[in-house]
């Protein structure tokens, strides 16, 4: 083949792949019909169905729909979502993500041991750490929270984050 019919090929298949990827973005209803009109509670239930629905299998999707719906009162529907995510492929991020998720849910004991095994899995994670740290501390384990502002300092002791939000835990301001 020449270089003309490379190029038209290549222009044919850049064509034929941005009409699939609109076809597969362009919305056959409007989104505004999920809240529009509807009291708190439905426009709540429909736009989490359907956030769901486009979640699929990422777990970053499917921790914030769990942390949605345990933070919102269905904490089994939260825990099943969260269970669903530590079933299968993941890693320390998910397991913070999930650890917050419970903490900030006043759910201590089920969040520890998910940043504790985050914290195993990734002992230079600085930022991990610290913030974990925060959580212990706004826990009543200040002890265990020391520790884990150390272990982050060694790391990173010129971090701004670290100190705001190690300050924010004595004050009783959750991390982000």
């Amino acid at each position: 083949m020449n270089r003309r019919g490379l190029l038209n090929v290549t222009i044919a298949f850049a064509l034929g792949a941005s009409s699939v990827l609109v076809a597969k973005t362009k919305l056959t209803f409007d989104p505004k019909a999920f809240y529009s009109g509807h009291d708190k509670k439905e426009a709540a239930a429909l736009l989490f169905a359907e956030g769901e629905k486009y979640a699929g299998d990422d777990t970053w999707e499917r921790i914030g729909a769990g942390r949605v719906a345990y933070e919102a009162g269905d904490k089994k529907k939260g825990e099943a979502l969260f269970d669903a995510v530590l079933s299968g492929k993941h890693g320390k991020e998910d397991l913070y993500r999930i650890a917050t998720a419970y903490a900030a849910g006043k759910s201590w004991d089920k969040a520890k041991p998910l940043f504790e095994k985050a914290i195993a899995m990734d002992p230079g994670d600085d930022s991990g750490i610290l913030k974990a740290g925060c959580w212990f501390n706004l826990n009543g384990e200040r002890a265990r929270a020391e520790e884990l502002f150390g272990m982050a300092f060694a790391h990173s002791p010129d971090h701004a984050w670290h100190y705001i939000l190690a300050s924010g835990s004595y004050q009783g301001v959750e991390p982000f």
